[in-house]
Protein backbone atom coordinates (compact mmCIF):
# COMPACT_ATOMS: atom_id res chain seq x y z
CA UNK A 1 0.00 0.00 0.00
CA UNK A 2 1.34 3.62 -1.06
CA UNK A 3 2.19 5.33 2.89
CA UNK A 4 -1.15 7.73 2.57
CA UNK A 5 -3.19 5.03 1.53
CA UNK A 6 -1.62 3.03 5.00
CA UNK A 7 -1.75 6.84 6.54
CA UNK A 8 -5.86 6.48 5.84
CA UNK A 9 -6.55 3.44 7.40
CA UNK A 10 -4.85 3.99 10.26
CA UNK A 11 -6.35 6.88 11.19
CA UNK A 12 -9.66 5.28 10.62
CA UNK A 13 -8.54 2.04 12.77
CA UNK A 14 -7.92 4.75 15.37
CA UNK A 15 -11.30 6.00 15.46
CA UNK A 16 -13.36 3.25 15.31
CA UNK A 17 -11.65 2.44 18.57
CA UNK A 18 -8.50 -0.16 17.86
CA UNK A 19 -5.29 -0.05 20.12
CA UNK A 20 -1.98 0.37 18.71
CA UNK A 21 -1.12 -3.20 18.66
CA UNK A 22 -4.29 -4.10 16.92
CA UNK A 23 -3.83 -1.78 14.09
CA UNK A 24 -0.25 -3.44 13.86
CA UNK A 25 -1.25 -6.61 13.09
CA UNK A 26 -4.12 -6.07 11.21
CA UNK A 27 -1.76 -3.57 8.57
CA UNK A 28 0.94 -5.76 9.06
CA UNK A 29 3.44 -3.17 10.17
CA UNK A 30 5.07 -2.39 13.07
CA UNK A 31 3.75 -0.57 15.94
CA UNK A 32 6.68 2.08 15.65
CA UNK A 33 5.68 2.59 12.38
CA UNK A 34 2.24 3.58 13.56
CA UNK A 35 3.09 5.46 16.27
CA UNK A 36 4.99 7.20 14.06
CA UNK A 37 2.07 7.90 11.40
CA UNK A 38 -0.43 8.62 14.06
CA UNK A 39 1.88 11.96 15.22
CA UNK A 40 1.76 13.76 11.66
CA UNK A 41 -1.08 15.86 10.50
CA UNK A 42 -2.32 15.40 7.36
CA UNK A 43 -0.66 18.23 5.71
CA UNK A 44 2.36 16.71 7.23
CA UNK A 45 1.86 12.99 5.87
CA UNK A 46 1.07 14.57 2.79
CA UNK A 47 4.37 16.53 2.54
CA UNK A 48 6.97 13.84 3.55
CA UNK A 49 5.30 10.43 1.31
CA UNK A 50 5.71 13.40 -1.69
CA UNK A 51 9.53 13.76 -0.69
CA UNK A 52 10.01 9.52 -0.12
CA UNK A 53 8.63 9.52 -4.55
CA UNK A 54 11.96 11.40 -5.54
CA UNK A 55 14.10 10.45 -2.74
CA UNK A 56 17.40 9.47 -4.38
CA UNK A 57 18.05 5.59 -2.33
CA UNK A 58 21.90 4.27 -1.83
CA UNK A 59 21.86 1.65 -4.54
CA UNK A 60 19.76 3.49 -7.47
CA UNK A 61 23.48 3.55 -9.18
CA UNK A 62 23.63 -0.15 -9.03
CA UNK A 63 19.82 -0.25 -9.63
CA UNK A 64 20.30 -1.68 -13.38
CA UNK A 65 23.33 -4.64 -12.73
CA UNK A 66 21.08 -5.76 -10.01
CA UNK A 67 17.90 -5.64 -12.45
CA UNK A 68 20.30 -7.53 -14.61
CA UNK A 69 21.12 -9.92 -11.77
CA UNK A 70 17.87 -11.02 -10.92
CA UNK A 71 16.68 -11.04 -14.45
CA UNK A 72 19.42 -13.76 -15.09
CA UNK A 73 18.94 -15.50 -12.12
CA UNK A 74 15.41 -15.29 -10.63
CA UNK A 75 16.67 -17.52 -7.81
CA UNK A 76 19.67 -15.39 -6.49
CA UNK A 77 19.14 -14.13 -3.07
CA UNK A 78 20.08 -10.89 -1.46
CA UNK A 79 22.74 -12.38 0.15
CA UNK A 80 24.63 -13.39 -3.04
CA UNK A 81 23.64 -10.26 -4.61
CA UNK A 82 25.11 -8.36 -1.79
CA UNK A 83 28.40 -11.19 -2.09
CA UNK A 84 28.59 -10.06 -6.18
CA UNK A 85 27.91 -6.34 -5.13
CA UNK A 86 31.15 -6.00 -2.64
CA UNK A 87 33.26 -8.30 -5.13
CA UNK A 88 32.72 -6.50 -8.43
CA UNK A 89 32.91 -3.02 -6.35
CA UNK A 90 35.65 -2.96 -3.78
CA UNK A 91 34.50 0.52 -2.47
CA UNK A 92 30.94 -0.73 -1.79
CA UNK A 93 29.92 -0.10 1.98
CA UNK A 94 26.26 -0.56 1.76
CA UNK A 95 25.30 -2.90 4.53
CA UNK A 96 23.26 -6.35 3.68
CA UNK A 97 19.68 -5.36 5.19
CA UNK A 98 19.81 -2.22 2.89
CA UNK A 99 20.27 -4.72 0.14
CA UNK A 100 18.00 -6.98 1.16
CA UNK A 101 15.57 -4.24 1.36
CA UNK A 102 16.27 -3.03 -2.30
CA UNK A 103 16.25 -6.44 -3.91
CA UNK A 104 12.79 -6.82 -2.36
CA UNK A 105 11.68 -3.77 -4.31
CA UNK A 106 13.15 -4.21 -7.64
CA UNK A 107 11.73 -8.06 -7.48
CA UNK A 108 8.37 -6.13 -6.79
CA UNK A 109 8.85 -3.69 -9.33
CA UNK A 110 10.25 -5.32 -12.31
CA UNK A 111 7.49 -8.48 -11.31
CA UNK A 112 10.97 -10.85 -10.44
CA UNK A 113 9.49 -13.59 -8.05
CA UNK A 114 11.81 -15.64 -6.32
CA UNK A 115 11.31 -19.36 -5.32
CA UNK A 116 12.69 -20.31 -1.73
CA UNK A 117 13.08 -23.50 -0.72
CA UNK A 118 13.71 -24.66 3.26
CA UNK A 119 15.48 -27.54 5.04
CA UNK A 120 14.40 -27.84 8.69
CA UNK A 121 17.33 -28.65 11.66
CA UNK A 122 17.19 -29.52 15.41
CA UNK A 123 19.33 -26.71 17.11
CA UNK A 124 21.87 -28.39 19.68
CA UNK A 125 23.99 -27.02 21.87
CA UNK A 126 27.63 -25.93 20.56
CA UNK A 127 30.75 -27.53 21.54
CA UNK A 128 33.13 -26.21 23.58
CA UNK A 129 36.09 -24.24 21.74
CA UNK A 130 38.32 -25.92 19.90
CA UNK A 131 36.44 -29.50 20.35
CA UNK A 132 35.04 -29.91 17.30
CA UNK A 133 35.37 -29.79 13.00
CA UNK A 134 32.99 -31.33 11.43
CA UNK A 135 34.44 -32.35 7.08
CA UNK A 136 32.13 -32.92 4.43
CA UNK A 137 32.22 -33.16 0.40
CA UNK A 138 30.28 -31.61 -2.05
CA UNK A 139 29.79 -30.90 -5.69
CA UNK A 140 28.90 -28.58 -8.44
CA UNK A 141 27.94 -28.36 -12.20
CA UNK A 142 29.37 -24.67 -13.26
CA UNK A 143 29.40 -23.11 -16.66
CA UNK A 144 32.25 -22.19 -18.50
CA UNK A 145 33.03 -19.48 -20.69
CA UNK A 146 31.92 -21.21 -23.70
CA UNK A 147 28.93 -22.32 -22.28
CA UNK A 148 29.40 -26.08 -21.43
CA UNK A 149 29.43 -27.10 -18.62
CA UNK A 150 32.28 -28.46 -15.82
CA UNK A 151 31.67 -30.69 -12.87
CA UNK A 152 33.56 -29.77 -9.67
CA UNK A 153 34.05 -30.83 -6.01
CA UNK A 154 34.93 -29.74 -3.10
CA UNK A 155 35.47 -30.29 0.30
CA UNK A 156 34.35 -28.53 3.23
CA UNK A 157 35.51 -27.80 7.25
CA UNK A 158 33.70 -25.97 9.72
CA UNK A 159 35.03 -25.58 13.64
CA UNK A 160 31.91 -26.20 15.23
CA UNK A 161 31.88 -23.24 17.75
CA UNK A 162 32.74 -20.22 15.74
CA UNK A 163 31.26 -21.40 12.46
CA UNK A 164 34.74 -20.90 10.79
CA UNK A 165 35.32 -22.41 7.28
CA UNK A 166 37.84 -23.90 4.93
CA UNK A 167 36.94 -24.99 1.94
CA UNK A 168 39.15 -26.10 -1.14
CA UNK A 169 38.10 -27.62 -4.64
CA UNK A 170 38.84 -29.98 -7.10
CA UNK A 171 38.23 -30.08 -10.95
CA UNK A 172 38.11 -34.02 -10.61
CA UNK A 173 36.99 -36.71 -8.32
CA UNK A 174 38.61 -36.77 -4.93
CA UNK A 175 41.71 -39.20 -3.86
CA UNK A 176 42.94 -40.25 -0.61
CA UNK A 177 45.73 -38.22 -1.10
CA UNK A 178 44.11 -34.81 -1.90
CA UNK A 179 41.69 -35.60 0.81
CA UNK A 180 44.68 -35.76 3.40
CA UNK A 181 46.53 -32.43 1.71
CA UNK A 182 43.44 -30.76 2.34
CA UNK A 183 42.93 -31.64 5.61
CA UNK A 184 46.85 -30.34 6.20
CA UNK A 185 45.90 -27.15 4.24
CA UNK A 186 42.49 -26.64 6.37
CA UNK A 187 44.68 -26.54 10.24
CA UNK A 188 47.19 -24.52 8.17
CA UNK A 189 44.22 -22.41 7.61
CA UNK A 190 43.42 -22.58 11.11
CA UNK A 191 46.18 -22.44 13.14
CA UNK A 192 45.74 -25.75 14.71
CA UNK A 193 43.84 -28.94 15.13
CA UNK A 194 40.83 -29.59 16.92
CA UNK A 195 40.40 -32.76 19.18
CA UNK A 196 37.71 -34.23 17.31
CA UNK A 197 36.87 -34.24 13.36
CA UNK A 198 33.08 -35.29 12.14
CA UNK A 199 32.71 -36.81 9.10
CA UNK A 200 29.47 -37.66 7.13
CA UNK A 201 29.65 -41.51 6.99
CA UNK A 202 28.24 -41.50 3.13
CA UNK A 203 30.17 -38.37 1.53
CA UNK A 204 33.23 -39.90 2.79
CA UNK A 205 32.90 -43.90 1.31
CA UNK A 206 31.00 -42.23 -2.05
CA UNK A 207 32.81 -38.64 -3.26
CA UNK A 208 32.28 -40.35 -5.99
CA UNK A 209 31.15 -44.09 -7.70
CA UNK A 210 34.71 -44.18 -9.07
CA UNK A 211 36.62 -42.47 -6.31
CA UNK A 212 35.67 -45.98 -3.88
CA UNK A 213 36.20 -46.09 -0.36
CA UNK A 214 38.57 -43.26 1.32
CA UNK A 215 38.17 -44.20 5.50
CA UNK A 216 39.30 -48.07 4.37
CA UNK A 217 42.20 -46.93 2.64
CA UNK A 218 46.04 -47.59 4.21
CA UNK A 219 46.74 -44.14 3.16
CA UNK A 220 44.28 -42.37 5.84
CA UNK A 221 44.56 -44.81 8.79
CA UNK A 222 48.40 -44.06 8.61
CA UNK A 223 47.68 -40.42 8.78
CA UNK A 224 44.97 -40.54 11.06
CA UNK A 225 47.56 -42.07 13.32
CA UNK A 226 50.43 -40.09 12.34
CA UNK A 227 48.28 -36.72 13.14
CA UNK A 228 46.41 -38.74 16.00
CA UNK A 229 43.16 -37.72 15.07
CA UNK A 230 40.00 -38.74 17.03
CA UNK A 231 37.43 -38.82 14.06
CA UNK A 232 33.52 -39.37 14.38
CA UNK A 233 31.56 -41.22 11.47
CA UNK A 234 27.81 -40.10 11.89
CA UNK A 235 25.17 -42.29 10.67
CA UNK A 236 23.89 -41.62 6.93
CA UNK A 237 21.37 -38.59 7.08
CA UNK A 238 21.93 -37.56 10.06
CA UNK A 239 21.78 -33.44 10.41
CA UNK A 240 21.20 -33.55 14.54
CA UNK A 241 25.12 -34.80 14.19
CA UNK A 242 26.52 -32.96 11.26
CA UNK A 243 23.92 -30.48 10.61
CA UNK A 244 26.71 -27.00 10.70
CA UNK A 245 28.74 -28.53 7.98
CA UNK A 246 25.27 -29.89 6.06
CA UNK A 247 24.73 -26.01 6.47
CA UNK A 248 28.20 -25.10 5.35
CA UNK A 249 28.04 -26.64 2.30
CA UNK A 250 24.66 -25.38 0.78
CA UNK A 251 25.82 -21.98 1.57
CA UNK A 252 29.30 -22.93 -0.73
CA UNK A 253 26.57 -24.42 -3.22
CA UNK A 254 24.24 -20.91 -2.70
CA UNK A 255 26.13 -18.41 -2.34
CA UNK A 256 29.83 -19.30 -3.58
CA UNK A 257 29.29 -21.05 -6.46
CA UNK A 258 25.66 -20.59 -7.85
CA UNK A 259 25.74 -18.75 -10.99
CA UNK A 260 29.55 -18.27 -11.25
CA UNK A 261 31.41 -18.87 -14.28
CA UNK A 262 34.08 -21.55 -13.70
CA UNK A 263 37.60 -20.48 -15.86
CA UNK A 264 40.39 -22.26 -14.02
CA UNK A 265 40.56 -24.08 -10.58
CA UNK A 266 42.99 -22.25 -9.23
CA UNK A 267 41.28 -19.04 -9.78
CA UNK A 268 38.36 -21.24 -8.44
CA UNK A 269 39.98 -21.14 -5.48
CA UNK A 270 41.09 -18.12 -5.25
CA UNK A 271 37.97 -16.86 -5.77
CA UNK A 272 36.85 -19.12 -3.13
CA UNK A 273 39.05 -18.20 -0.77
CA UNK A 274 38.28 -14.68 -0.98
CA UNK A 275 34.92 -15.24 -0.40
CA UNK A 276 35.57 -16.59 2.75
CA UNK A 277 37.55 -14.04 4.38
CA UNK A 278 35.05 -11.35 2.96
CA UNK A 279 31.54 -13.11 3.59
CA UNK A 280 31.97 -16.80 4.33
CA UNK A 281 33.73 -15.75 7.90
CA UNK A 282 32.73 -12.72 8.02
CA UNK A 283 29.27 -12.07 7.71
CA UNK A 284 27.25 -12.83 10.70
CA UNK A 285 25.97 -15.77 11.55
CA UNK A 286 22.15 -16.35 11.46
CA UNK A 287 22.21 -18.80 14.53
CA UNK A 288 25.38 -17.53 16.39
CA UNK A 289 24.55 -14.19 15.86
CA UNK A 290 28.05 -13.48 15.45
CA UNK A 291 31.11 -12.70 12.90
CA UNK A 292 32.97 -16.40 12.84
CA UNK A 293 36.20 -14.27 12.56
CA UNK A 294 35.53 -12.81 15.60
CA UNK A 295 34.68 -15.63 17.90
CA UNK A 296 36.99 -17.67 15.80
CA UNK A 297 39.94 -15.07 17.28
CA UNK A 298 39.20 -16.09 20.49
CA UNK A 299 38.62 -20.21 19.39
CA UNK A 300 41.96 -20.37 17.92
CA UNK A 301 43.67 -20.26 20.86
CA UNK A 302 41.93 -23.27 21.98
CA UNK A 303 43.54 -25.64 19.11
CA UNK A 304 46.25 -28.33 19.06
CA UNK A 305 49.48 -27.09 17.74
CA UNK A 306 50.06 -28.89 14.54
CA UNK A 307 53.83 -29.94 16.05
CA UNK A 308 55.35 -31.65 12.69
CA UNK A 309 54.86 -31.43 8.88
CA UNK A 310 53.36 -34.61 7.50
CA UNK A 311 54.98 -35.93 3.92
CA UNK A 312 52.10 -36.77 2.19
CA UNK A 313 54.69 -38.28 -0.23
CA UNK A 314 55.41 -40.94 2.38
CA UNK A 315 52.00 -42.40 1.69
CA UNK A 316 52.09 -45.07 -1.29
CA UNK A 317 50.21 -47.53 0.23
CA UNK A 318 46.66 -45.88 -0.67
CA UNK A 319 44.34 -48.35 -1.84
CA UNK A 320 40.56 -47.02 -3.59
CA UNK A 321 37.90 -48.82 -4.84
CA UNK A 322 34.35 -48.54 -6.05
CA UNK A 323 31.66 -49.26 -4.19
CA UNK A 324 29.42 -51.96 -5.87
CA UNK A 325 25.46 -52.20 -6.06
CA UNK A 326 24.90 -54.73 -3.14
CA UNK A 327 27.20 -52.14 -0.83
CA UNK A 328 30.31 -54.29 -1.09
CA UNK A 329 33.72 -53.90 -2.00
CA UNK A 330 36.50 -56.00 -3.89
CA UNK A 331 40.04 -56.65 -2.28
CA UNK A 332 42.76 -58.61 -3.30
CA UNK A 333 39.94 -60.95 -4.43
CA UNK A 334 37.84 -61.04 -1.31
CA UNK A 335 34.55 -59.14 -0.92
CA UNK A 336 34.13 -56.72 2.08
CA UNK A 337 30.71 -55.12 3.13
CA UNK A 338 30.02 -51.49 3.80
CA UNK A 339 27.40 -49.47 5.55
CA UNK A 340 24.04 -50.24 3.95
CA UNK A 341 22.94 -47.17 1.58
CA UNK A 342 26.93 -46.88 0.91
CA UNK A 343 26.02 -47.17 -2.87
CA UNK A 344 24.09 -44.25 -4.31
CA UNK A 345 24.37 -44.17 -8.39
CA UNK A 346 25.20 -41.00 -9.26
CA UNK A 347 24.34 -38.93 -6.15
CA UNK A 348 24.77 -34.90 -6.57
CA UNK A 349 25.64 -33.45 -2.89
Amino acid sequence: MEKWEVYMKIKQLKEQGFKIRRIARKLGISRNTVYKYLKKSPEEMAAWAASTKTRTKKLDAYEMVIHTWLSEHPDASSAQIHDWLLEDYPKFKVGASTVRSYVKELREKYAIPKETHQRAYQAIPDPPMGKQAQVDFGKTNQRTPQGKYIKLYFISFVLSHSRYKYVEWLDRPFTTKDVIRMHEHAFAYFGGMPDELVFDQDALLMVSENAGDLILTEAFQAYREARKLKVHFCRKADPESKGRIENVVGYVKGNFAKHRIFQSIDVWNENCKSWLERTGNRKVHNTTKKRPVEVFALEKQHLKPVIKEFTISNVNSSITRTVRKDNTIVYQSNRYSVPLGTYQKDKVQ
